[in-house]
């Protein structure tokens, strides 16, 4: 009579028989080239150790479900690479396919390169990294027996994988951004700040070059710059000023500029409303485009004000804002004074 209610150290047992069996065959008769190919593999040889339980094995499920094999309240998640290393990219944070009866996920992962082994780990103690890429992706590990232990990314992030999969997808990304920007070295900036992947923008297929752009989108993008980067008011000597506007145009615009001092401090911007040289550029540029840092300020995304202020300022309140930190930043002169009057 079959089985029922397979237990947790049940199902465990059955991951242990199912990696030394893939490991002996994968060492002695066998060889596999393709992931699909062990993914396939781990099934058939699943379903051969469920077979007292009742419980069958899916072999054609949905291409983008997460986790791959699905027990009832249990679920494996299968990795596999040529190379020797017990890491790989898993599946997005957003976990949007996954399968909700699923309440223990494992992951099964098939490496052949150096001495090729099968070894299996609760999913949760695994993932130790996000990546970064256009949808950001856990990055998962398998713990080896003797390595010193690693702490989690759940760990780090102070919350139980159960409870994060209960978090809404802002939630989630509150996590992520967290410890992207931990990571990040002096410099650097996120490139995505959405709490999904498609909400907001999305990098060209190819950077443009900002001297390329017509005359009305290089004064939005210099207005939008100048906004998010108030630091541009120090004085010439003052050395990466200009530093955000470069990174905020690239990542954020996809727009490529070879020298980003010269967006506010040459004479082709900064004499445009009146052709009397002398005096200070920088504060002549943004007078210029004042109509376009108000537009800017009512439209941009706040998490870009997060990202570049450290603060979610409310549309209203951006321009009052901009101005006190223009004032801590400049020395020779007061922008409060002269701009937005």
């Amino acid at each position: 009579m079959p089985k029922a209610d397979l237990t947790m150290r049940e199902f465990e047992g059955v991951l242990h028989r199912l990696c030394e069996m893939l490991t002996d065959e994968c060492r002695s008769r066998r060889e596999y080239r393709k992931s699909a190919e062990f993914e396939n593999r781990v099934r058939q040889v699943t379903q051969d150790l469920v077979a007292e339980y009742k419980l069958a094995v899916d072999f054609e499920p949905h291409p983008y479900a997460f986790p791959d094999i699905v027990l009832g309240k249990f679920g494996i998640e299968v990795k596999f690479t040529e190379n020797d290393t017990w890491r790989s990219v898993a599946n997005s944070v957003l976990e949007s396919m996954r399968k909700t009866e699923v309440e223990h996920i494992y992951v099964v992962f098939g490496k052949m390169g150096g001495d090729p082994e099968v070894a299996w780990g609760r999913y949760e103690e695994c993932v130790m990294h996000v990546r970064t890429s256009h949808v950001p992706r856990f990055e998962v590990e398998i713990p080896r027996e003797g390595a010193d232990p690693k702490e989690s990314l759940f760990k780090k992030f102070g919350i139980s994988y159960k409870d994060f999969c209960q978090l809404s997808i802002h939630q989630r990304m509150e996590h992520i951004r967290k410890y992207a920007r931990s990571r990040l070295k002096k410099g650097e900036r996120l490139w995505w700040l959405e709490d999904r992947p498609d909400q907001g923008h999305s990098l060209p297929i190819q950077a443009r070059l900002y001297m390329g752009l017509d005359q009305e989108e290089k004064r939005r993008l210099r207005a939008e710059a100048a906004l998010l980067c108030p630091q541009i008011v120090k004085t010439s000597r003052s050395k990466h000023k200009y530093d955000d506007v470069a990174m905020y145009l690239i990542t954020y615009r996809g727009v490529l500029v070879s020298q980003a001092r010269d967006l506010f401090s040459a004479g082709s911007v900064a004499l445009r409303g009146s052709s009397k040289r002398g005096g200070n550029y920088v504060m002549r540029a943004l007078l210029d485009i004042e109509d376009e840092m108000r537009k800017a300020a009512a439209t941009l995304d706040s998490a870009l004000f997060v990202e570049y202020w450290g603060a979610d300022v409310p549309p209203g309140q951006r321009i009052k804002e901009w101005l006190r930190r223009a004032d801590d930043f400049a020395t020779t002169w007061k922008p409060s004074e002269v701009l937005f009057r």
